[in-house]
């Protein structure tokens, strides 16, 4: 079985992106982030203007919720990254390169959006937000597969779905309705990015299944969040997932698996041996992601039982 360069994947999935580059072109919504942004709640900030420091007490958001927008936030800010990654991997021409333009254009919003409610509100100290944007910025992020098409085709079928859900249990969390929308709002632009990441590789199954089955193999069983280097992330992704916000639980049942049967992957035919040996290593991988959720799951009420009962003390 013939294995495709990644120039030739690129051209014969061109056809692909074009005709699902016209799909979320006729499905995305305009909106516009300044809708969603409380505006006649701002006040002036400390500084140069003489305004009032930022203390604790201006938020009434749940710090579990303000962790995770603060989480949700930077990982949005390293889009220059992200879109040098994406830009340098599918290039600039044509469908691809349209593709590459709208989806960084899209992602823009999301960032400008959180950002100006958190500030808006005062939600999160100004100062330690710009900081920690500073850093996690200056580091950059690069993709583990960023030579490899159909890997990274995979990372983000997965990624972006997974974002779509972080992004509404965090508008939930915070129980502020604005919030929730604006959040809603952000998850439906994920959610038509991870279809559209989902058909490409979908249509990549069809015209060279082996190596397809590989990236997904490959990507599974080293999968992080574009997050992951943010300061002090290990910390803050478990308060994230004792929350319920975004655990292993949720990224088996609620981001693996239905991509995985979108895919019919466990029915894919025309597999090599390493194809096939990629295949076995999803199932053993789903395997033990079910027993971590578990364990997760019984450590967390085990967690919320010493809790109740020293509460109640």
């Amino acid at each position: 079985m013939t294995v495709l360069s990644q120039t030739a994947l690129l051209t014969e999935l061109e056809p692909v992106v074009e005709k699902n580059l016209d799909r979320h072109l006729s499905l995305a919504k305009e909106w516009f982030p300044h809708e969603y942004v409380p505006w006649s709640e701002g006040r002036t900030f400390d500084g140069p203007l003489g305004g009032e420091a930022w203390s604790p007490e201006d938020s009434t958001l749940p710090e579990v919720a303000r962790t995770a927008l603060i989480v949700n936030l930077l990982t949005e800010d390293n889009l220059p990254s992200y879109h040098h990654e994406i830009a340098t991997l599918f290039g600039r021409d044509g469908a691809w390169g349209t593709w590459v333009h709208r989806w960084t254009a899209e992602e823009g919003r999301h960032g400008t959006a959180i950002r100006d409610y958190l500030t808006v509100t005062r939600a999160v100290d100004p100062v330690a937000l710009e900081r920690a944007r500073m850093v996690h910025m200056s580091a950059g992020y690069q993709n583990v597969h960023d030579q490899e098409m159909l890997h990274s085709l995979a990372y983000v079928s997965f990624q972006e779905l997974a974002t779509r859900i972080s992004h509404r249990n965090t508008g939930r969390a915070t129980g502020d309705p604005m919030c929730e929308a604006l959040l809603a709002r952000v998850a439906a632009d994920e959610n038509l990015h991870m279809v559209f990441y989902r058909n490409l590789l979908g249509a990549a199954f069809e015209l060279a299944p082996s190596q397809a089955m590989r990236a997904v193999a490959d990507v599974l069983a080293n999968f992080q969040m574009p997050g992951v280097g943010i300061d002090g992330f290990a910390r803050k992704s478990v308060a994230i997932a004792l929350a319920g916000i975004y655990d292993l639980r949720q990224h088996r049942d609620e981001v693996v698996m239905p991509v995985l049967r979108q895919w019919n992957l466990f029915d894919v035919t025309g597999l090599n041996a390493d194809g096939e040996a990629a295949r076995d290593q999803i199932a053993a991988h789903l395997e033990t992601l079910e027993t971590q959720a578990s364990r997760f799951e019984d450590r967390r009420a085990a967690r919320a039982a010493r809790v109740s009962a020293t509460t109640q003390a």
